[in-house]
Parts: structure tokens; sequence; C-alpha cells
């Protein structure tokens, strides 16, 4: 499969993990909308929501609260996005199933380049 989310899940891609177990792991966005922009991807490939494992349904939004109470504990956003896509008609460019938590700022977003002080940052506040 040519899946570049199945690739990093494999680690033949490098990533910067935030979160990993079992079943899923988040990342943060290679090319966030905002610093701390974090993907949750489950390890098996689904291609939507409609795809998705019913296992991982019933895991995902306690995982995605998880994370999102340590992404604002770390970078104190303003607001935050959690979204998803299905389809290309609905902006989804991957392929496979994932989740974004965006923290939203009211004036400018941290400046926080450096991808593995902020997983590290985000990872430390999970609780």
């Amino acid at each position: 499969m040519d899946c570049i989310f199945c690739k990093i899940v494999a680690g033949e891609i490098p990533s910067h993990k935030v979160y990993e177990n079992d079943s899923f792991i988040a990342i943060l966005d290679i090319n966030p909308s905002e610093t701390g922009h974090t993907l949750i991807i489950p390890r098996k490939h689904n291609e939507n929501i409609f795809d998705l494992d019913e296992d991982d349904a019933r895991e995902l939004m306690p995982l995605a609260k998880k994370l999102a109470i340590a992404i604002d504990r770390s970078l104190h956003p303003d607001g935050m996005n959690i979204r998803q896509n299905n389809g290309t008609a609905a902006g989804q460019e991957v392929m496979h199933y994932h989740l974004h938590l965006i923290p939203r700022y009211s004036g400018a977003s941290p400046d926080k380049k450096d991808f593995t002080a902020l997983a590290e940052a985000i990872s430390d506040q999970i609780i």
C-alpha cells in the first residue's frame, strides 16, 4: 500500500510523535495550520469515517479529549478546532482516516518551530 500514514505508522517515514498506543499514533502535522496542530491516526488503514473500525471509533473521542487537554496545558491556545474530513470534496488529502486537533490563537501563535521540543512539551502534559 502506498499510504503515507501507513508508512508513518510502520516507522518507514519519520514523524514527531506526541502519543501512541496499540490502536493509534498522534503526530504533529508537518504542514501545520497553527503551532501544535496534531493528527490522530489509527494504526489500521481505513479510508474515512465510513470505513473506520468500530473499536477505533469508540476509543477515538476519549483519546482526542486527552490530547486536546495536553495541547491546552502545554501551549495555552485561545481555542481549538477538532476537524475530520471525508473524501476529496470535503478536503481530505490523505485517504487514511485521521482527526485534526488544531489549537487556535487570538494573537500570534507561539513561535515554536522545533517540532521535537513541541512534541515533547505536549507529550509531557498527557495524563
